[in-house]
């Protein structure tokens, strides 16, 4: 037992402590994932580089962090969570430092595209789904929810910092200072993160008396990812998940994570107070995403995400029809924030109730591939409707008829399937 667990023992069960550290890492790799949609603008006008060739290097970078998903959550049943953390956080350090160097296009593709991409997802993918299920018994809902509010909190630190950084220093600056919160979160992973409750003496918060501690994995852990896949590809329900997962990639990271700052840009709102608008999603999002992990421990997650994909799709379908007003994007801003991730804590509901909670982390990193597939042809495709035809209308329109047809996907799968277990779990 480390010297931090022996002071809170008896008072604040230690999975709180690994919760807490996990929101940092998160928050922070949320900040990293949300810089390149500060950098469009800024690389376009010092290098002279069209939007779809920008797009195209964060495409990957959104692509590469999904795909990693199912590979990061093997890695950490068989090497642990500590050590496959900090590799990625090391590898992303590295892209984001030489990306200071950059002159051509296939050096964004390799730093900001590939080596974030791949660093991100190991470092984050899979990774609140794993602490969730191995460190919580009760309370999953409600702390899945916290972890994926993360993201909102790390567009709330860093996006306007950044952009107030790319407009008054330059663009290698916000990379310099990326960087450098990645290196303070390194020492902070080894000193508090512990692998499981089993490592210093405890059950998971809320175990029974007589759980069963987790096991770890032994073998390759591509091998482990792969065998997780074979087993749901014939399960119906994945597919669904899969599919409602790339509309809701489709219609966040990939199109207003990456384009809104561009779009606000050419309505005529400056850089620094259209990333604090998309900030101010943030906080909504904070709310709502926690909210929505509350909500996915008592309610049918079915409907949950009925009216999740479907609210979103309407904000969609207003935003390109909506002044560029204070009143007018702000009003886009409180409604979709409070959606933006709140489809996190009931799809990973599904899957632990669906796939088991001892395979879900695996089978949902699985999942979030779809989520990143759609993140990354949203962030391409966005770039390029705008170069082709001048205006993102079309990307927002496609994107909200997108989430009507995943909010009536949803509901096909069993009811017995979406209920939770019980109401404290």
């Amino acid at each position: 037992m480390n010297s931090l667990a022996r002071m809170l023992h008896g008072r604040v069960h230690y999975a709180w402590v690994v919760a807490g550290v996990v929101f940092v890492l998160l928050l922070c790799s949320a900040g990293v994932r949300s810089t390149p949609g500060v950098l469009i603008i800024p690389l376009e006008k010092s290098l002279g580089w069209d939007r779809a060739t920008i797009s195209s290097a964060v495409a990957l970078n959104l692509f590469l962090f999904g795909l990693m998903g199912p590979f990061a959550g093997a890695a950490m049943l068989r090497f642990g969570i500590r050590r496959t953390v900090l590799f990625g956080l090391g590898l992303l350090a590295c892209g984001v430092v030489l990306s200071t160097q950059i002159t051509q296009p296939w050096h964004l593709m390799l730093t900001w595209g590939l080596m974030v991409g791949v660093g991100c997802g190991l470092a984050a993918t899979v990774l609140a789904a794993t602490v969730v299920n191995r460190w919580f018994t009760e309370r999953r809902g409600v702390v899945m929810g916290l972890l994926t509010a993360s993201t909102a909190t790390g567009q709330l630190l860093f996006l306007p910092l950044l952009a107030a950084i790319a407009e008054r220093a330059g663009w290698q600056e916000v990379a310099w200072t990326v960087a450098a919160v990645v290196a303070l979160i390194i020492p902070l992973i080894l000193w508090l993160l512990v692998e499981r409750p089993e490592d210093i003496g405890l059950k998971s918060y809320g175990a029974a008396a007589g759980e069963v501690a987790s096991v770890q994995a032994t073998g390759n852990p591509i091998t482990i990812a792969f065998r997780a896949l074979k087993s749901a590809l014939p399960v119906r329900d994945f597919w669904i998940l899969f599919g409602t997962f790339f509309v809701c990639g489709l219609s966040t990271n990939g199109l207003i994570g990456t384009h809104f700052i561009a779009f606000c840009y050419d309505g005529g709102v400056p850089e620094v107070r259209a990333a604090g608008i998309l900030a101010m999603m943030g906080v909504f999002n904070l709310v709502g995403t926690a909210l929505s992990g509350w909500l996915s421990d008592r309610y049918d997650c079915r409907w949950l995400l009925f009216w999740y994909y479907g609210l979103r799709g309407l904000s969609l379908l207003y935003l390109p029809y909506s002044d560029m007003s204070l009143w007018g994007i702000g009003l886009f801003s409180i409604f979709y924030g409070l959606d933006w991730i709140a489809t996190v804590p009931p799809t990973l509901r599904l899957t632990s109730n669906i796939f088991g909670r001892q395979n879900a982390p695996l089978v949902f990193g699985w999942i979030y591939v779809g989520h990143q597939i759609g993140a990354a042809m949203a962030a391409f495709g966005g770039g390029a409707i705008r170069s082709i035809f001048g205006a993102y209308s079309g990307a927002f329109l496609t994107a909200g008829l997108m989430c009507g047809v995943a909010a009536l996907s949803i509901l096909v799968i069993r009811r017995s399937e979406a209920a939770p277990a019980t109401a404290a779990t």
